[in-house]
């Protein structure tokens, strides 16, 4: 687990993120190694992230299906991404401890859970996009869709037209789906997809085949698009320098390049609550 500190006494923004709970997909290890990197740079916008915001990472739900090389399910045969409603601290270790976790986060008065991202690879749609929830409230649908928006514009393989949102039944014990029915309107939960092969760039019509140097270049886009969401916008406006072509660069100079977006500062105080990690709370999941 990842954990990048912020300033204390005020209350705490926390970004929850999690991937390869499918351990076939590997592309959504390099976005998640993307986020960190960003995360962990001396670039001022990170700088600037981690001085506002808590980011709790996940990087690998199912190391024993990874270690394995099984394509979907955990050593004992289970997809975890269908497991979120009760998971087994047995069967479903390292899905029941971070559920536990984030449990604890939401009831913590002093956290402010804002956001939860799973991110995973798809092995027939191209570009990166997201699935949301689907809720009777239209504003909060509205709010929802924010920071998809946002990401199209930072980042130039994203599309938010293949974003979409559901509550298909069958994905009822995803994270995405029971954490939307979990936590309060002020928070939001997506799953983020990225193509196992490759994306099209708007305003064209040929395909760019993924490396891994552009999976990790989506998640240092999903990383400073947090800037844009917050409205933290008080670095100088002078553009940055372009990323760099090579990992030995990246590594010396975190040079990234960022192209700003208008954001959505939303404040709103948040309700009591007090939820235990129990399936007989009888939750909805939208």
């Amino acid at each position: 687990m990842t954990c990048l500190n912020l300033r204390t006494g005020v209350e705490q923004k926390v970004v929850f993120i999690t991937a390869r709970v499918h351990p076939g997909e590997t592309p959504s290890s390099f976005v998640c190694q993307g986020i960190i990197d960003f995360l962990v740079s001396p670039h001022p916008i990170a700088k600037l992230l981690r001085d506002h915001l808590v980011f709790k990472i996940a990087p690998m739900l199912n190391p024993d299906g990874v270690y394995l090389g099984n394509y979907r399910c955990s050593l004992m045969g289970f997809d975890l991404n269908r497991h979120w409603v009760d998971p087994s601290p047995w069967a479903h270790p390292t899905l029941h401890g971070v559920k536990q976790l984030i449990i604890e986060m939401y009831n913590n008065p002093k956290i402010s859970l804002d956001f939860y991202i799973d991110i995973h690879a798809h092995s027939t749609m191209m570009n990166g996009f997201m699935y949301g929830n689907i809720f009777e409230e239209e504003e909060r649908f509205q709010r929802q869709a924010v920071f998809p928006k946002l990401l199209c514009q930072n980042a130039g393989d994203f599309s938010f037209s293949s974003t979409s949102f559901n509550r298909d039944a069958v994905k009822a014990g995803t994270g995405r789906r029971f954490l939307g029915g979990l936590l309060d309107d002020t928070s939001y939960c997506y799953t983020l997809e990225v193509s196992f092969y490759s994306y099209i760039v708007g305003g064209t019509t040929s395909t760019v085949p993924y490396t891994e140097e552009a999976y990790m270049k989506l998640g240092r886009n999903v990383a400073r698009t947090f800037l844009d969401y917050y409205r933290l916008n008080t670095i100088s406006e002078r553009p940055l320098a372009p990323i760099s072509s090579t990992w030995k660069e990246k590594a010396s100079s975190y040079r990234y390049g960022y192209n700003r977006g208008p954001g959505n500062n939303q404040a709103s105080s948040k309700p009591e609550k007090n939820i235990q990690a129990s399936p007989k709370e009888n939750i909805h999941s939208p």
